[in-house]
């Protein structure tokens, strides 16, 4: 039997995801006014998803969030696709994501604490 369940690895490999998603968006970010700089996503919840509907472990522990450039992003004419309203609302919807994982990682591994009589 294993300690962690897919559900605990699959929080892991999501929040493993929106911190580089974090991290790409910050790039973006920094790059706003960088001609020719193409911005850029990590996408993680289509290969999580598919992971738990064939309900497979090592697909949930194979999930490895990426860096990707983004080709659906309109381009100006410096040839820069990084648009600052765009990047600061995916900014603060990935911050409440990592929050809201962290948050269910903390109650879970409080659960499995308890049923284990630690702490």
């Amino acid at each position: 039997m294993e300690l962690f369940d897919t559900t605990q690895l699959g929080l892991e490999r999501a929040l493993a995801g929106a911190s580089r998603r974090q991290e790409a968006i910050a790039s973006n970010l920094a790059n706003v006014n960088t001609p020719g700089y193409q911005r850029k996503d990590v996408e993680f919840h289509d290969a999580l998803r598919r992971a738990f509907d064939r309900d497979d472990r090592k697909a949930v522990l194979g999930v490895e969030p990426a860096e990707q450039v983004d080709r659906s992003a309109p381009m100006r004419q410096d040839g820069n696709a990084v648009d600052l309203d765009t990047e600061a609302a995916a900014q603060a919807k990935n911050g409440l994501e990592y929050e809201a994982l962290t948050a269910v990682m903390k109650a879970r591994t409080a659960i499995l604490k308890s049923a284990m009589g630690v702490g």
